[in-house]
């Protein structure tokens, strides 16, 4: 009989501990709240922190601020391949020589294309690129009959 009352008490406490768990996770300020409660009400602060000993220095005397331009360009047609583009960007993007650093989003409207960031010291890179994904996905199959619906 024990037994059963044990599985009865698992049962009841498995969705009760798993809502804690949630709220827990939901609201990480509560439970630290939670935590260092019993260290405040008997007078102390809690776990010894770390103290640094030297002030933090912040720097205000660059005067930068951070800027974002967005702009729409077209690259022209091309077949199947994989094309070096770096030089259409840079020339539809005069902006950019201003930046020495940031983060470029290049976002492609059209389905069939894709972008991949490589390496450019050997183009043989890029040879290797299209060799792959023509292996992934040929644009025939062996005996030269079509592999996809669409053209």
């Amino acid at each position: 009989m024990p037994q059963l009352q044990t599985s009865r008490l698992n049962a009841a406490t498995t969705p009760v501990l798993l809502c804690l768990l949630l709220v827990i996770s939901l609201f990480p300020g509560l439970f630290h709240y939670l935590w260092t409660l019993p260290f405040s009400l008997v007078g102390l602060s809690g776990p010894p922190q770390p103290r640094s000993t030297a002030p933090p220095v912040i720097d205000h005397s660059s005067g930068t601020t951070m800027s974002f331009f967005q702009k729409q360009f077209t690259l022209p047609a091309k077949s199947r391949g994989s094309y070096l583009i770096t030089d259409q960007v840079v020339s539809s993007l005069p902006e950019i020589r201003d930046y020495k650093v940031g983060l470029l989003n290049l976002f492609v409207q059209h389905t069939s294309c894709a972008l991949s960031l490589n390496e450019n010291w050997d183009s043989d890179v890029r040879e290797d690129m299209s060799d792959a994904l023509d292996r992934i996905a040929p644009a025939e199959g062996p005996k030269g009959e079509a592999l996809y619906r669409h053209e």
